[in-house]
């Protein structure tokens, strides 16, 4: 993951389903099955899942849960994000300030039961805070060993170099790693300015909404495809169209050529990407995972992925 160090495997698992669509024991089952295939990245945040609950905290309870009872903290490479809204109401609180980040932090902590976090990330831009006051937080949680590493998740391209001059200039941790929305639909923001600051600036890319919230998995193919799932709704706001579909055409032919499903060729594809370290994907059974991590072994020929970018260009 960029400059930090840290070796994570090629596939990051997004626990954004733990408490929502994957109670606790299947939670505990996938964290099992992820970890025992050799894999060891998971992401969560703060704030899953408070559209459940209207709290927050409850994927990282599951994940600390699970710490504590397989007892195999050092296998598992924790990515979590501070700023966004936490709580409801005027309890609510967000933002990249240096004090909340300091309550934050600590929370994710307790929740998490253990006593650091391998990669802390900015969740969201926050532009009323200064720059520097954010780094500055993260200087010193890392100096008292609670972070490792500091990664930014929605950053504008302007904003995350500018990030990075700031942490020059202060000696201040400087970003490992970005977390954008990107997958073979959601092309442009990514690829129109992130990208070669990524490779210039040897960041690693975790991105999310790999399989663009399930659509790439070809399970949504009608309208009434749509009503079998949360995330239903915003597959037919986003990707069910014209151009989503000639995307599926088109990976239909590659499955076919490489015996492989959806899901494996978008993952594949990805990974062919420039800087993409691990792509982000969710699974709610044993099976559905065991397909994802066979996709991160599938290497696309030339041809494979002419075909893909064609069909999926914006």
């Amino acid at each position: 993951m960029g400059k930090s160090g840290i070796w994570v495997s090629p596939m990051a698992f997004g626990s954004n389903v733990f408490g929502w669509t994957a109670d606790e024991a299947t939670s505990f089952k996938l964290l099992d099955y992820f970890v025992d295939a050799g894999f060891n990245l998971v992401d969560t945040a703060d704030v899953y899942c408070r559209w459940v609950t209207g709290n927050g905290g409850e994927s990282e309870a599951i994940i600390g849960k699970w710490l504590n009872k397989s007892k195999k903290r050092e296998k598992l490479v924790i990515a979590t994000k501070v700023g966004h809204t936490m709580g409801m109401g005027p309890k609510a609180e967000k933002g990249l300030a240096k004090e909340y980040i300091f309550r934050a932090v600590d929370a994710s902590l307790k929740r998490l039961q253990t006593d650091y976090i391998d990669l802390y990330q900015s969740h969201q831009d926050d532009e009323a805070t200064p720059i520097e006051e954010t780094l500055e937080a993260y200087d010193i949680l890392v100096k008292q060993g609670k972070v490792r590493a500091i990664g930014a998740s929605n950053f504008s391209a302007p904003r995350l170099a500018e990030s990075l001059k700031v942490s020059r200039k202060h000696n201040f941790p400087a970003y490992q790693t970005l977390q954008p929305l990107y997958n073979l639909y959601d092309r442009a923001t990514y690829e129109k300015e992130l990208a070669t600051l990524c490779v210039d600036k040897s960041i690693g890319v975790i991105n999310y909404y790999a399989l663009a919230a399930g659509f790439l998995t070809g399970k949504y193919r009608n309208e009434n495809d749509l009503s079998k799932s949360p995330r239903g709704g915003r597959v037919k706001s986003s990707y069910f169209n014209e151009r989503g579909l000639t995307i599926l055409k088109a990976m239909d032919e590659v499955a076919k050529q490489y015996n492989a499903t959806l899901a494996q060729i978008s993952l594949a594809w990805l990974l062919t990407r420039p800087a993409i370290a691990a792509p982000i994907a969710s699974a709610t059974s044993t099976t559905q995972l065991l397909e994802l991590l066979k996709g991160v072994e599938i290497k696309l020929d030339t041809a494979s992925i002419e075909k893909l970018n064609k069909a999926s260009a914006q």
